[in-house]
């Protein structure tokens, strides 16, 4: 792995300067146990609660070259299209118990995931896609529930094992939750923060409940071409902060007969904002086939490296990001398992590709509006090379040389107080262009996206 020399030269020269402006202390933190959680249960009944969220969520999509779409006319003749417009109503209503009293607490929890096709033009929706639930031909279901969540929780201390359908959040395994509904998966899982600077997560699946479908599915990757599925995946990692201005993840995960992964994460920062600090993360990710190789043979490593300098209500960030490997960079289908830099509307993840990205965010807070934020950013992709690749599960043999690009600006504003406090609005414009082959293609896409939280009990 090759850190590129201008983001090295970056970091050892801001150093100097930010040194003399420290207000994150770069002290060790020794290990402490944490409170226990579970000698502060309240109590199955007397810890309960009834909440939840509504996502209003918009999307439109134009190509600007060829048609990237394709819908079904009521006839059954299937025709291309040069946009494709998705806008939904998705609701979550979750009730939690409270932990019961003792040594070792149960608690349980259950969510009812609702979403209405507030757009049901099969034209423009041109399903089947992860956006809209539509049947086969494309017709698009009005209305749709499902569960979302339903699990038992059991805790001792600070350590809960959570089995049935639920949601975690690590480098290898994550829901995702940019659609009008999140997804979910099925299985059992481990966590413990016994110390207030180590944590661990362990655990295995067998079952995701995707964003836009009522079914159970087995896991298949986000990017082979042969649809191949797998009945289990398992993880294991821990998260440590050994300064106060240093936290690190290490994580693995084994798909079975698809691949071993392995992570490690870091974020350091430095310097003091109202002047000037510096954020440094690294991402590497280790991926190798596995058990039957339904993937093929995989020898992957992918990282990136960012640098952002904050000065008040400024943040100007460079992220390097490269794919050492003659396949894609790849994750699980319907989770986030990406945490790389330049993972945007393209995850710039091709075989051997290198990316850049230089993004700035304007905070409005200093300016007396808190919770208002702008953003605009641009991301390029080169060296793109798949012709040593020699399976047939990744549809790469055709990428030599090939290149894309992509540029957004978005703005979001959190109401900070009030009866609609917490509630988000986040609109983005995104421009993506691709040499021929490239397989994210050319289109802009216009978001609007509003959540809003509710408590009931």
């Amino acid at each position: 792995m090759k850190i590129p020399y201008l983001a090295a030269a970056l970091a050892l020269g801001s150093f100097s300067e930010l040194a003399l402006a420290e207000a994150v202390s770069q002290a060790f933190i020794p290990l402490q146990r944490a409170a226990s959680a579970q000698e502060q249960a309240p109590g199955f009944v007397e810890g309960q609660s009834v909440s939840g969220t509504t996502r209003n969520w918009y999307a439109r999509e134009t190509a600007a070259r060829g048609p990237l779409w394709r819908y079904y006319k009521a006839d059954g003749t299937r025709h291309d299209s040069h946009s494709r417009e998705n806008w939904l109503q998705g609701t979550i209503l979750n009730y939690s118990s409270g932990f019961t009293q003792g040594t070792l607490g149960f608690a349980v929890e259950a969510a009812g995931y609702n979403a209405v096709a507030l757009l049901q033009d099969r034209e423009k929706v041109a399903g089947p896609n992860n956006r809209t639930l539509t049947h086969s031909d494309g017709d698009v279901i009005a209305q749709w529930s499902k569960l979302g969540l339903g699990n038992l929780k059991a805790r001792i201390s600070n350590t809960t094992l959570t089995v049935g359908r639920h949601t975690v959040d690590t480098p290898v395994m994550a829901y995702i939750g940019n659609r009008a509904l999140p997804s979910s998966f099925q299985g059992a899982s481990l966590h413990s923060a016994e110390f207030d600077t180590l944590s661990f997560d362990a655990g295995t699946f067998d079952r995701v409940s995707p964003r836009t479908e009522q079914s159970l599915s087995k896991f298949r990757s986000e990017y082979g071409a042969t649809g191949v599925e797998t009945d289990r995946v398992s993880m294991f990692g821990f998260n440590y902060q050994p300064l106060a201005s240093l936290t690190t993840s290490l994580y693995a995960s084994k798909v079975d007969d698809f691949w071993n992964q392995y992570y490690f994460g870091a974020v350091h920062e430095l310097g003091d904002s109202d002047t000037l600090s510096l954020s440094t993360g690294l991402n590497y990710y280790k991926t190798r086939d596995t058990g039957q190789r339904k993937l093929g043979e995989i020898d992957n490593d992918t990282y990136s490296l960012s640098l952002a300098l904050t000065h008040q209500a400024h943040t100007v960030q460079v992220a390097w990001q490269q794919v050492n490997g003659n396949e894609y960079f790849d994750y699980l289908h319907e989770t986030n398992g990406i945490f790389l830099a330049n993972s945007l509307l393209s995850d710039f993840n091709g075989p051997n590709e290198k990316s850049l990205q230089l993004s700035y965010v304007l905070n409005m807070a200093p300016f007396g509006v808190p919770g208002l934020k702008f953003n605009v950013y641009n991301a390029r992709g080169w060296g793109i090379d798949g012709t040593h690749y020699r399976g047939t599960a990744y549809d790469v043999a055709g990428l030599q040389g090939e290149t894309h690009y992509e540029y957004g600006i978005g703005t979001s504003y959190a109401i900070q107080n009030g009866p609609l406090k917490d509630t988000a609005i986040r609109a983005t414009y995104t421009t993506h262009r691709a040499s021929k082959h490239q397989g994210d293609g050319s289109l802009n896409e216009f978001r609007v996206v509003t959540t809003v939280p509710f408590n009931i009990l």
